[in-house]
C-alpha cells in the first residue's frame, strides 16, 4: 500500500471513529430522553379518538381515556426523572409536556419542584372533571409516581414553607365553575410529604359544610384569606345583600392553617331572617308568649294568620339606609303576604306591618 493510501486509510478510520462516537452519543441522548415521538403520537391518537368533546360526555369512556392519558404523561415524567441531569430539570420537563398540551389543545400542564418532590398540575380541557395533581419522587431509590389526586374543579398549586422537621408541603386549591352570583365551590388541601408519598395534613373540607362557596380568595405568603357565602334559614340563591363572611388563616409552626380573624358582611340579613324564622315557629306552634315577645303591637299580632312560611324571594330593602325591609311569605292557604320590618334603636328589627298581597 502506498503512503498516500495508508494516509487516506488512517483519515477514514479516524472519521469513522468520530462518527461512531457521535452516533453513540446521539443514541444515548435519545434513550435517556425516552421515545417521545412514539409516546406523543399515541397521545395524539388518544385525544383524537377518545377524548374529543363528544366522547368526554360519556363518563365511563372518558374515565378510561383519562387513565390512559395520565399513564402516558406519567411515563414521560418518570423516565425523564430517572435519566437525571438536564432531562430531570423542570425546564426540560415543561418543554416536553408543552408538546402534549399542544396535542390536546385545551390542556394546561405546570411542573414545579418543591424540595425533593416534582409536582405536576394537570388541567385536561375545559371540563371540571379529569384534572389532577400528581407528585413524583424517589421510591426505593427509583423515580416513580408517588401520589395522584383528582377532584372536581381546577387545581392551583401553592408552595408552602416546610412543615414540622422540615418536611416538604404544599397547598392545593380546587375551584369549580362560578355560579351566576359569582361564588364558586372551592376546597383547600395542605399536602405533606410522608414516607414514600404525600398525605392530607389539613383541609377546609373538615371545617366548612360542603360546598364552601367562595366569593373570592387569596393566598399570600403564609396567609390564606377566603370570603364566602353563609347559608342560613331564609337565604335565597342569587339575592344581593345577604350575609357573607371572610376568614383569615395563617400557617402555624405546626404546618397547618389556623384562623386568626373573621369578618362579617351584611350581618343584618342573617339577624333579620333569624327573627322571621322565630316568628314563623311561634305562629305554627301557637306559642303566644314567644309571639308577644316578637310582636309587641297587639293589633298587629291579631292580623297575623295562624301559619306563615318563607317564600324563596329576595328581600326588598327600602329607605335611605335600608332600614325598612319587605319579606315575602305565604300563609297556610298558599296566599301571599308581605311582612315589613323596621330597624330601630340598637339595630334591632321589629315587625312594622303584615298584609296579604292583593292579587
Amino acid at each position: 500500500m502506498s503512503p498516500r493510501s495508508r494516509a487516506l486509510t488512517r483519515t477514514y478510520g479516524v472519521a469513522a471513529a468520530v462518527a461512531s462516537a457521535a452516533l453513540a452519543v446521539a443514541v444515548t441522548v435519545a434513550v435517556a430522553a425516552g421515545p417521545v415521538p412514539d409516546r406523543l403520537d399515541r397521545f395524539r391518537e388518544l385525544v383524537a379518538d377518545r377524548l374529543s368533546a363528544t366522547h368526554v360526555l360519556d363518563t365511563e369512556t372518558a374515565a378510561e381515556a383519562y387513565r390512559e392519558a395520565y399513564a402516558l404523561l406519567d411515563e414521560e415524567i418518570v423516565e425523564s426523572l430517572a435519566s437525571g441531569g438536564i432531562f430531570a430539570s423542570t425546564a426540560f420537563l415543561q418543554e416536553r409536556l408543552d408538546g402534549f398540551s399542544d396535542a390536546w389543545g385545551g390542556a394546561a400542564v405546570r411542573i414545579m419542584r418543591i424540595g425533593a418532590l416534582t409536582v405536576g398540575v394537570f388541567q385536561l380541557g375545559e371540563r371540571q372533571t379529569g384534572n389532577s395533581v400528581r407528585v413524583y419522587g424517589r421510591l426505593r431509590d427509583e423515580a416513580a409516581l408517588l401520589t395522584a389526586m383528582a377532584r372536581d374543579g381546577r387545581p392551583t398549586l401553592y408552595p408552602l414553607s416546610p412543615g414540622p422537621g422540615g418536611v416538604v408541603q404544599f397547598l392545593v386549591a380546587w375551584d369549580e365553575a362560578a355560579s351566576t352570583t359569582g361564588a364558586r365551590p372551592v376546597r383547600f388541601d395542605v399536602m405533606r410529604h410522608h414516607a414514600d408519598g404525600v398525605r392530607l395534613a389539613w383541609s377546609t373540607a373538615q371545617l366548612y359544610p360542603a360546598p364552601l362557596a367562595a366569593r373570592s380568595y387569596a393566598v399570600r405568603g403564609q396567609e390564606l384569606r377566603i370570603r364566602y357565602e353563609v347559608r342560613y334559614p331564609g337565604w335565597v340563591y342569587g339575592c344581593e345583600g345577604q350575609t357573607e363572611q371572610e376568614d383569615v388563616y395563617r400557617l402555624a409552626p405546626g404546618g397547618t392553617y389556623q384562623r386568626v380573624a373573621q369578618r362579617t358582611f351584611d350581618a343584618w340579613h342573617r339577624e333579620l331572617r333569624a327573627i322571621t324564622a322565630r316568628l314563623f315557629a311561634a305562629l305554627e306552634g301557637g306559642d303566644r308568649r314567644a309571639l308577644t315577645a316578637l310582636v309587641s303591637d297587639a293589633k298587629l299580632r291579631e292580623r297575623l294568620p295562624a301559619r306563615l312560611e318563607a317564600e324563596p324571594v329576595c328581600d326588598a330593602p327600602s329607605g335611605p339606609r335600608g332600614d325598612q325591609v319587605a319579606v315575602a311569605a305565604r300563609d297556610g292557604s298558599g296566599a301571599p303576604w308581605t311582612l315589613t320590618y323596621q330597624r330601630g334603636e340598637g339595630g334591632r328589627w321589629r315587625l312594622a306591618s303584615a298584609d296579604p298581597v292583593i292579587q
